[in-house]
């Protein structure tokens, strides 16, 4: 996961961690587990098509964002 690239998305959309935690139904303390691939806590599929929801994200980074480590 390139979590500096969905970062700086949250801030170009004046986004906070805590403001992306609530749109997607998940408490602070586990966006942040999966922001930070703490154990085996990753983003599901739902919440993904959320965050490319809320930011317009196309498909390609998309698979930048989430998938950068299964094609590299």
């Amino acid at each position: 996961m390139d979590k500096q690239k969905l970062k700086s998305i949250m801030v170009y959309n004046d986004d906070t961690q805590s403001d992306l935690a609530e749109y997607l139904g998940i408490s602070n303390q586990t966006f942040s587990r999966k922001i930070n691939e703490k154990g085996k806590s990753e983003f599901g599929s739902a919440e993904i098509r959320l965050i490319k929801a809320r930011y317009d994200l196309k498909p390609e980074e998309i698979d930048q964002i989430f998938f950068d480590k299964l094609v590299s």
